[in-house]
């Protein structure tokens, strides 16, 4: 699929088969979720730019890359997006972070959105959208208007699971952005809950129901 880019490595299949186990407890889901985001984050941020710096080591001056322009964003979709966030902001403290509150209508199963508060000058900055699931994509859509509607230009979108169904509305509404996932799975049902999924993130995540 056009602007998927599937994380396949290892590790995260590993990771992602035991957060699918009903029979995962909440800490371990929680612990394995920072876990994985770590490494996707990696794969998001593998084409970065870079410029040099001169700088003394312990022997001599060299010539060294650092990461150029302005600091990255992570954009969490509340409430399960902040498992993702916890990781990658580990690997990259550095980060602006966004926060958008949205909730699923489990009638209608649009997005309604509650909160949104994000860091200035987002049209100068690569902006990472993070929420473990991509199902219906309306909660996805809705964030990424909020951004775009905010000055954000550069985005990226990161999840752990995809349906297929939702990348295709995801990308006839956005079909410039890439999607990062561990997975695309099945099919969506007819709750609108991927198959064969890993249940509801946020509710495993904080042991709700």
């Amino acid at each position: 699929m056009t602007n998927v880019k599937v994380v396949d490595h290892p590790l995260v299949q590993h990771k992602l088969t035991m957060m699918r186990r009903q029979d995962t407890s909440t800490a371990g889901f929680r612990r394995l979720l920072r876990e994985i985001s770590t490494l996707l984050c990696y794969e998001v941020t593998r084409d970065l730019e870079l410029t040099s710096v001169r700088i003394q080591t312990p022997l001599c001056e060299m010539d060294s890359p650092v990461l150029e322009g302005k600091k990255l964003v992570f954009a969490s979709i509340l409430r399960a997006g902040n498992g993702l966030l916890e990781g990658m902001l580990d690997l990259v403290p550095s980060a602006r972070v966004a926060h958008i509150g949205l909730y699923r209508n489990h009638d209608t199963l649009e997005a309604v959105q509650y909160y949104f508060k994000a860091p200035e000058d987002l049209e100068n900055r690569l902006v990472i959208v993070v929420d473990p699931m991509l199902a219906t994509a309306n909660s996805a859509i809705s964030a990424i208007n909020q951004l775009k509607a905010h000055g954000a230009q550069n985005i990226r979108f990161l999840c752990l699971l995809a349906a297929p169904e939702g990348i295709e509305r995801f990308h006839s509404v956005h079909p410039e952005i890439d999607i990062y996932t561990a997975t695309v799975d099945e099919r969506l049902n007819e709750l609108g809950y991927i198959l064969p999924g890993l249940g509801d993130a946020g509710d495993r995540m904080y042991g709700t129901r």
